[in-house]
């Protein structure tokens, strides 16, 4: 908040109070300072290197579609056209604005509700580079599929490709979006679309965008099977950053969105601390 909308009276003794909208404002200030998300929607906000590692992620992408296309020729893929497979939320659409609005209202953990208003919105922007990537795939004749998941009931599927093209991304038709309402595990729509098509590389923001072996309840664990995998990096599993949310988060607290508790905050402390097993 701008120094110059606090309200500062001068006291007795040469003092100083803040008037009462000022305290209010303050307030508010201390509040948000305490929020433990703070620094996440901070970085989110403000981060160059942040845009950056989307812009670095889809041009990785993009110069594999270009070896890909180069290759055709000299590998054999059975005819099967060439495809993108890709996440959706904080991959391709970023849910900046989400976390601005819930740190905002002061709360502290994912919010459901808050969640579904905003994607009912149109809330939803497009990822640093993430059209300009969508386009010049559809320029070379390289279908995008979207397979995600999210849940507001009977609409998802509306919902999430009007949120698509209201970024302006290319594919934005249910021919290439697949939301998954019921689980979270993309390997089968995956495997579907890999059965079509030669799939140059998958775009995702959390492990399990990948390969679903990473849905596992251990920090150790999960460190250990991404670093066995460690060469698809870069290559044909493409990755975007995402400091709010993921399942990195069930890894430390059994669930991927945990409720606000007090244990919640200590477990999260903990993290922070490098004090889990």
């Amino acid at each position: 908040m701008a120094l110059s909308r606090r309200a500062v009276v001068t006291g007795i003794a040469g003092g100083s109070v803040l008037s009462a909208a000022g305290r209010g404002q303050a307030a508010t200030a201390d509040a948000s300072v305490q929020n433990i998300l703070s620094a996440a929607g901070a970085w989110r906000q403000t981060a160059a290197e942040r845009d950056m590692l989307y812009r670095q992620a889809f041009n990785i992408a993009r110069d594999r579609i270009d070896s890909a296309l180069r290759g055709r020729g000299r590998q054999r893929h059975g005819h099967r056209p060439p495809a993108v497979i890709s996440d959706i939320d904080d991959t391709v659409l970023s849910s900046d604005t989400y976390w601005a609005r819930l740190i905002s209202a002061g709360k502290q953990a994912f919010d459901d509700e808050m969640w579904d208003a905003w994607v009912r919105e149109n809330g939803p922007t497009a990822t640093p580079g993430a059209v300009e990537f969508t386009r010049y795939a559809e320029s070379k004749g390289v279908e995008i599929f979207y397979v995600s998941s999210r849940d507001q009931g009977p609409e998802t599927q509306e919902l999430a490709i009007a949120n698509l093209r209201h970024a302006g991304l290319a594919y934005a038709d249910d021919a290439h979006v697949n939301m998954l309402r019921e689980s979270s595990d993309k390997e089968p729509a995956q495997q579907a679309v890999a059965a079509r098509h030669h799939v140059i590389a998958y775009l995702g923001d959390n492990l399990n965008d990948f390969r679903r072996r990473y849905y596992v309840d251990s920090v150790a664990r999960r460190k250990a099977l991404a670093t066995e995998d460690a060469e698809h990096f870069g290559r044909d599993f493409i990755l975007f950053p995402n400091n709010t949310d993921g399942h990195w988060m069930r890894a430390i607290f059994g669930e991927s969105e945990p409720a606000d508790t007090r244990a919640y905050r200590a477990r999260m402390l903990q993290a922070a601390e490098g004090r889990l097993n």
